[in-house]
Order: C-alpha cells, then structure tokens, then sequence
C-alpha cells in the first residue's frame, strides 16, 4: 500500500511556508519556518519584515514559546491547546507532525486492511478505517495513490478535523517522493481552518535535536504556561494578504 510506503520512507520535514489561519473573529496570514521530525517534534518559528517574531519548540512532551519582542519564554506541558494558541494546529505534537507531513493518523493502523474500501460516485478511491476506541478515519485518493483528503469522525459522531492535501511534486531525496506543497485542515469544533502553502521542503534532512529545545538567556522572563495571559497576536505577526 502506498500509504503504508509513505509511513515507512518520511521521518522529517524542513519547510518556509505561508500560514493561512482563519477563526475566532480572526484571519492571519503569516510567513512560517517549519521543522517536523517524528514522533512528536515540533519547530515554527513566525516570521516577521525584520526577523523571527515568535518561536515554537516542542518535543518530549514539553514545549516553549519565545516572544523576542519582550525576551519572554513560556514553558509548560505539550498539549492541542498550547498549539492551537500558539501555532494555531488545534492537535497534540505527535498528530501535528503526522498531518504537516500527510501521513496517516496512526502507523499501527496500516497493519490491519481497512474496514470499507472502494470508489465514491465520482470513481475516487477510498478507505475507511475504524479504531477500537469508535474514531472512524476516511481517507481518499487520487488516481497514483496520493492521499488527497483524510477526515476523522469521534465515536460520538462528530467530525474532529478534516484536512486536504493538494499540489504534489516529486521531493525527497533524489526527487523520490511524490509530497504535497499544500496542506488545508479544518475543525469544525472550534469552526477554525489552517492552510499552509510549503516552499521548497526537505524530507528527511539533516536535523539536530537541540533546535527542538529552546533555553532562556540570561535576562530572559520565564513564565509557566499555566500562568501566561500572553497571546499569540501579542507578538504581532506581519500580515500578508
């Protein structure tokens, strides 16, 4: 399977990228630096006209935030609504890095043959798999076997998110991998939708794991998460549209 294929040949992404968010009354449209690596490594890193404006770490279950502008860094547990705050993926790590890379949600679940497959009416494969724990996973495809949409319903019924993958080009090494440079996510629980439009991106390239980790300087505020009331428009990220 190809998706099965794909879960096995990308362990990280690098990428420059155009952050379309819109939700909550707001709509955003920022330059980002994006590092992935997996399982559950995060980097994004807000650009603004004269340099970064707010950074995101986030790995082993902890993450920080550093807001340059006022020498501040935020540190708490990694949890969806630390990134939905700050980096505006309403998800835990490791299911942000599987959707910025278009994996599926769970390698595990690729061991099993699905629970339905076929072709919708308009003759585009499918596959729909149900977890033990009631999530039902919907999965579709184009006619090379790119994941083009992946929509994930909760065991009470409710859609949890919905994301699409658009514009695939040979990337990786040696041009090996078919990877989307467009990736759209939408949450119908909170009514937000993300958009990230990659520029260039590298898989599986080199990474340290120190960039995951952000250390405070000397005369840095630091601030338990748990006690913040900083905002992520706080650090005023340049608008692009």
């Amino acid at each position: 399977m190809a998706l099965a294929r794909r879960d096995r040949q990308i362990n990280s992404l690098q990428t420059s990228a155009i952050m379309e968010y819109t939700g909550g009354g707001q709509h955003l449209k920022v330059r980002e630096r994006i590092v992935v690596d997996r399982p559950a490594s995060v980097r994004v890193e807000v650009m603004s006209p004269i340099g970064v404006a707010l950074v995101l770490a986030a790995t082993g279950g902890q993450v920080a935030i550093f807001d340059p502008a006022k020498n501040t860094l935020m540190q708490g547990r990694a949890s969806a609504a630390v990134l939905d705050r700050y980096a505006r993926i309403p998800m835990a790590p490791q299911d942000a890095v599987r959707l910025l890379m278009s994996l599926a949600p769970d390698s595990a679940m690729l061991a099993f043959a699905p629970s339905q497959y076929g072709l919708t009416a308009d003759n585009t494969p499918y596959l729909l798999y149900r977890e033990p724990n009631g999530v039902t996973d919907y999965l579709t495809f184009d006619a090379s076997d790119n994941l083009t949409s992946l929509r994930q319903t909760l065991a009470n019924g409710r859609e949890s998110y919905e994301v699409r993958y658009s514009d695939y080009r040979a990337s990786g090494p040696g041009g090996t991998i078919m990877f989307p440079w467009e990736v759209a996510a939408s949450f119908p629980g909170t009514g937000a939708s993300v958009k990230f439009r990659y520029e260039q991106p590298i898989l599986d390239g080199d990474i340290d794991d120190s960039i995951f980790t952000l250390a405070p300087g000397d005369d840095t505020r630091t601030i338990n998460l748990g006690m913040a009331d900083i905002r992520f428009t706080d650090s005023q990220p340049v608008r692009t549209d």
